[in-house]
């Protein structure tokens, strides 16, 4: 990245990837081996905030809100997003560069990463290569290479991390995964995932001509490993639209399908899927995400079960009615009632529910008196208190980056069938499409000049 930080840490983490520890399991428990460094329980824990502004107010303002959380640095492209919070944390150092805080800072034991998504693998992998704890948003990366990475950083460094996908917390998710582990729906054979996203443009061009930067933003920065474009606004990349350009965001289904695949990618056990293929409007392009998608996962069964196949819809494409008995609905202004959800159909029943409350059983006359499973999965003390406890040597946080990164690679394959526009053939282990081999460039994009990983 032109600056200390990728010369030191490469040559720190050769030697680290040389000595990697063994993974845990994926499901269940999902843990790594024991965190290293630990904080001591007694001392609070000094963090980088890289990224302040939308999502990243919220994080600063509920991780620090916990005394045992020290917040040392802050950092962000726009001075008026860096002002706002360094008003609230006044002892904090300031950066508009994440590379500068990761080559100067020295007193920091973690990171908080919550910046567009091209820019979360080169935040985190080199605040790992330096040892620190990370916490970083979903999609846990822009590239599946990148997720993969991540992983393999994470478990060589004994760092404790953490993905945003803060339903994993829940004991609403916890019980479904634990009922269909229990087997009440029987086999499972198929699952349905949707979300009302985008709300925000997609299915555009890229616009012409440019327009001054403001003099608060820097745009260099901003743009980060992206090629370079000249600024356009307002609110045409920065701030919270990026998520629309493929150069900077993952789309709807980057954005949302960390938090609500979970559901069934945890409870299904369903590890790296076989194939991709999707349907999305037309025309399209190679700038941004479609107006909506319908993609399509093909999972081998495991362990003499059948294999599962799970569809992804959004832009409002739902499930087939069929399947949910018509309980979701569209208003006469096109709002649905159940309007971010999963639909896990087993040989024995299906299931269905919201992002937000409990589940439901379909037919529902077959589960009259039905008793859920014993509890099988720990009570989280709260999404932000998993990754504090393990910053400190407790157990790894459920969504820790060696589940989180499987979940985000299998996202993640589904982009890369919308941008082929082709059914694709997944090998896992070589990380290659292997039928379409022009697709591989979006399995690992190329970064602008100057930024390595």
């Amino acid at each position: 990245m032109n600056h200390k930080t990728s010369r030191r840490t490469f040559l720190a983490t050769t030697a680290a990837a040389a000595s990697a520890i063994a993974v845990g399991r994926v499901f269940g428990q999902s843990v790594s081996t024991a965190t290293s460094p630990k904080v001591s329980p007694n001392d609070k824990i000094n963090v980088a905030f890289i990224g302040v502004g939308g999502k990243g107010t919220e994080n600063l303002a509920k991780l620090s809100a916990n005394s045992g959380v020290n917040v040392v640095a802050l950092c962000d492209v726009d001075a008026n997003t860096l002002g706002r919070a360094a008003k609230l944390h006044t002892s904090a150092k300031q950066y508009n560069d994440y590379r500068k805080l990761l080559d100067d800072q020295k007193d920091f034991d973690a990171a908080v990463v919550t910046i567009p998504d091209n820019h979360h693998a080169f935040a985190a992998v080199n605040a790992m290569r330096l040892g620190k704890h990370v916490y970083c948003e979903k999609p846990l990366t822009h590239d599946l290479y990148e997720a993969r990475l991540m992983r393999e950083t994470a478990a060589a460094q004994r760092v404790a991390t953490q993905m945003g996908n803060s339903g994993h917390a829940s004991r609403a998710l916890r019980a479904v995964v634990e009922l269909v582990q229990a087997g009440a729906l029987g086999n499972v054979t198929e699952a349905h995932a949707w979300t009302n996203r985008p709300i925000w443009p997609q299915g555009m061009p890229r616009p012409k001509g440019s327009d001054p930067v403001p003099p608060s933003l820097n745009w260099d920065m901003w743009l980060g490993p992206a090629p370079e474009r000249p600024f356009k606004g307002p609110r045409v990349y920065h701030d919270f639209v990026w998520r629309g350009w493929w150069d900077f965001g993952t789309g709807a289904l980057g954005d949302m399908g960390c938090h609500i695949i979970d559901t069934i990618f945890w409870g299904c056990q369903l590890g790296a899927p076989t194939s991709a293929e999707a349907e999305f409007d037309s025309p399209h392009n190679d700038e941004s995400a479609p107006n909506w998608s319908i993609v399509r996962y093909t999972f081998a069964g495991q362990n003499g079960k059948p294999p599962v196949k799970v569809t992804w819809y959004d832009g409002g494409k739902l499930p087939p009615a069929e399947l949910h008995d018509g309980i979701i609905k569209k208003n006469e202004k096109g709002q649905v009632n159940i309007d971010n959800g999963v639909l896990i159909v087993g040989d024995k029943g299906r299931l269905l529910k919201g992002q937000q409350g409990n589940y439901r059983l379909l037919p529902e006359k077959d589960f009259v008196g039905f008793q859920p499973p014993p509890r099988t999965l720990p009570e989280s003390p709260g999404h932000y208190e998993e990754w504090l406890n393990a910053c400190r040597g407790g157990p790894p946080a459920m969504s820790n980056f060696d589940y989180a990164s499987r979940l985000t690679e299998m996202v993640l394959l589904g982009n890369v069938a919308i941008r082929a526009e082709k059914k694709i053939e997944w090998d896992a282990e070589k990380m290659r499409v292997m039928n379409v081999p022009e697709a591989n460039r979006f399995v690992k994009r190329e970064y602008r000049k100057g930024w390595i990983l």
